[in-house]
């Protein structure tokens, strides 16, 4: 595996629908593949909206039960509460309608009921994902629960499980028309997150890449106009492609330091995860400036995410060599983004989501600790490099 062409990763089996409308599909989807008693995990806003009555109507009589008030980051007590739920209706299968937290609770509590299950020999139960951001949760195997740990503090947890993926992901990008601009715009840099992050992953290959390079300019695209113009379906379409885009190449290949870092901030800090995105993202560029992934002369990550970016690279100087340009180009790209998170109108300081400065030390320890953090492709040599960056970002 020493050679740069080596690689390797897991896929899963998903049907995926993409349409204006999908969500009239549910209903049908479902039949065909024998799921007969469905829970349903929403939120409020899409209960306001109508969109957890319109799958309900579609489910008939296969709909069981709702919960209709997920929290931000999926607290342990409320999977404890869903699982409950699920049990006493002898659930076979659970949808998250709405975005990343309604989606992780039902990967939760999915996950919790096929683990109970598999010891008993019966089949595990499937998730059913109907995203209505751009959170990206839905290709994924990954989901987070915020428990306690020794010391009392709230902390994110992930777990990666095949049992963890859905099995149906339906995308309606009419389901996203309602959805503000400050959310839009939050969950959109989250999408463009994912895409740079599966472009330095020291786990990536060639298909995460290409669905990187494809999500990243379908997203810097889209993004501006649907934050600007949040009725147009044609831009909501675009932008949810790219959101899809995203989570199919984060899927595959391990996450670093920027996602490490803003679990962290969302499960201990309770910072909201887009806007954790949008204040991390550039400086974990900015830290990986340097990591040359893959090595010159091939493009380097900061090259490629540049040329999605839509930069003309500059002319060849002949005193700069292979490293120094592709330093300067991942510069560049963190230039870009930062300016269109500035453009968007989101925080870029952890002040401004209610980040304390007497906290940094302990994010930084607890961020130290987080396996995802280590899997960053430039070293973290200590916590205090983290602080660092965790200062400049306050």
């Amino acid at each position: 595996m020493n050679s740069p062409h080596a690689f390797r990763y897991r896929v899963y089996a998903q049907e995926i629908i993409f349409s204006p409308g999908a969500l009239a599909q549910l209903g049908s989807a479902v039949e065909r593949a024998g799921w007969r008693r469905l829970l349903l995990c929403t939120t409020g806003s899409a209960v306001r909206a109508g969109h957890a009555a319109l799958a309900q109507r579609l489910l008939a009589d296969r709909w069981q039960a709702t919960f209709d008030h997920v929290a931000a980051h999926v607290p342990e007590a409320q999977v404890a509460e869903v699982l409950a739920l699920a049990e006493a209706h002898n659930i076979d299968a659970v949808i998250g309608l709405g975005g990343g937290s309604p989606l992780g609770l039902a990967k939760a509590v999915a996950h919790a009921l096929s683990s109970q299950r598999a010891a008993a020999g019966q089949p595990a139960v499937p998730i059913v994902a109907i995203p209505t951001t751009y959170a990206g949760s839905e290709m994924t195997a990954t989901f987070g629960v915020t428990r306690q740990n020794a010391a009392g503090e709230p902390l994110k947890m992930t777990v990666t499980d095949a049992l963890a993926v859905a099995q149906l992901v339906i995308y309606d990008p009419e389901l996203t028309l309602d959805l503000p601009p400050a959310l839009t715009a939050a969950t959109g840099i989250n999408a463009l997150a994912h895409c740079i992050e599966a472009l330095y992953s020291i786990t990536r290959h060639p298909l995460s890449s290409a669905a990187a390079l494809a999500g990243l300019r379908a997203i810097a695209g889209a993004l501006p106009h649907c934050y600007a113009e949040p009725h147009d379906l044609q831009a909501r379409s675009e932008l949810l492609t790219g959101a899809h885009l995203a989570g199919a190449s984060l899927a595959s290949v391990s996450m670093g330091l920027h996602h490490g870092l803003c679990h962290v901030l969302g499960g201990t800090a309770g910072v909201p995860h887009g806007i954790a995105n949008s204040i991390i993202l550039p400086h974990a560029m900015r830290f990986n400036a340097d990591a040359l992934v893959p090595a010159p002369p091939a493009e380097t990550w900061g090259q490629l995410a540049a040329g999605a970016l839509g930069l003309t690279p500059p002319a060849p100087v002949p005193q700069v060599t292979a490293e120094a340009a592709a330093v300067a180009a991942a510069q560049a790209a963190t230039a870009h983004v930062e300016a269109l998170i500035s453009r968007l109108n989101l925080p870029q300081k952890l002040r401004l989501a209610g980040v304390r400065a007497a906290d940094l030390p302990r994010l930084a320890q607890l961020a130290f600790a987080s396996r995802t953090v280590q899997n960053n492709p430039k070293p973290i040599p200590s916590a205090e490099a983290l602080e660092a960056l965790l200062r400049a970002a306050w």
